[in-house]
């Protein structure tokens, strides 16, 4: 069996209080499921942790509009740092993760109410393109993108994670990765723009902007609620960018990897390695993370970005009772049942925690 990409299940984002921000985007986002949360050692994870296994604490919130969630990280034993320049638009990295909205229009004027530091216009560039820029309270820039597919009804027009913004240094490097790796062959837009380097300076300067899709003729397990997903490759044309996470560690402020659904992690393995890009972090004998378990692994792009992989074999649907759903005994080409996906909704929280 080839590999199956079910879609983006998370971005890992690092913070210094985890429920403040779980908070705030339950609140106003919509990220209300809160799949699990757990505290741990991650033990495996020392390649980019400085040689050391560092206790963190997590929390995946997921938005029933569809899309990816958020595995909100926080350093149980450190105080993360931040980057040591201000992003700038195609610094080395995710400068931005991308979420989607049914009502572009509504989710920019229920922003607007929130005061933000940044909050962009709404942007038009092309007949493929509606969408604007906000930072949240902590600077992390997110991209709202129009998006008319739902999963089912919300409180929140906005929904979950169908993409990032990924700075890169060579933007043919990059395709070609994001191609043979995950499947990401279809153009959707190939342009060079004049735009602002960052909403903090009125500097302009020159973007190749490229938006790749993959085509979805298998999905299974959590396929059909994660959705459809773009990778949005921005390049620097007149200068050097930085990279992001130069000296820092995983799990640092900001967006630390952007993590895919998958089915048939060995032969993804094989996969990477034939393009010469390796599995840096293989648990190969799965992981258990309380409320969940599977097997998970890491690549780097060709600027060293980190794209996480997930096989996910149980997940937790009552867990007071311990009603959980294992993946490993299905039909993995066969997306779950829409009543039973939706079951999810038992985690959902509609307070501060």
């Amino acid at each position: 069996m080839d590999v199956i990409i079910n879609g983006i299940q998370q971005i890992g984002i690092g913070v210094s209080n985890a429920k403040e921000v779980f908070n705030w985007y339950r609140k106003h986002l919509g990220f209300d499921i809160l799949l699990f949360h757990d505290e741990a050692t991650a033990s495996l994870m020392t390649r980019y942790t400085d040689g050391k296994p560092e206790r963190r604490d997590a929390y995946l919130s997921l938005n029933m509009r569809g899309g990816g969630g958020l595995e909100i990280w926080q350093f149980k034993d450190r105080v993360p740092n931040p980057p040591e320049n201000p992003i700038l638009l195609g610094d080395l990295g995710i400068n931005a993760m991308k979420i989607k909205s049914i009502d572009i229009n509504q989710s920019h004027e229920s922003l607007q109410k929130l005061g933000l530091g940044y909050l962009s216009k709404i942007f038009r560039p092309n007949s493929q393109d509606l969408f604007f820029h906000f930072n949240d309270p902590w600077g992390n820039l997110v991209q709202v993108v129009q998006d008319d597919c739902s999963f089912t009804t919300t409180g929140s027009v906005s929904g979950g994670v169908i993409g990032a913004v990924i700075g890169v240094s060579d933007i043919k490097a990059s395709m070609s990765f994001y191609r043979e790796l995950l499947g990401y062959s279809k153009v959707l837009v190939d342009e060079i723009l004049s735009l602002p380097i960052a909403h903090i300076s009125d500097k302009i300067e020159k973007f190749r902007r490229v938006i790749i899709s993959r085509k979805r003729d298998k999905v299974g397990g959590f396929g059909e609620l994660l959705g459809a997903t773009q990778l949005e490759l921005v390049q620097a044309l007149d200068r050097t960018p930085n990279k992001i996470y130069k000296n820092r560690l995983w799990g640092d402020l900001g967006y630390i990897h952007i993590c895919f659904d998958v089915h048939g992690m060995n032969k993804l393995r094989e996969k990477a390695a034939s393009i010469n890009h390796p599995f840096t972090v293989d648990s190969a004998k799965g992981f258990d993370m309380g409320d969940a378990a599977g097997h998970f692994s890491y690549v780097e792009d060709p600027d060293g970005t980190l794209i996480e992989f997930v096989e996910t074999h149980k997940v937790p649907i009552l867990k007071a009772v311990g009603l959980y759903l294992n993946l490993k005994k299905r039909n993995h080409e066969k997306p779950l049942p829409k009543w039973l996906v939706k079951t999810l909704r038992l985690h959902r929280v509609t307070k501060d925690i």
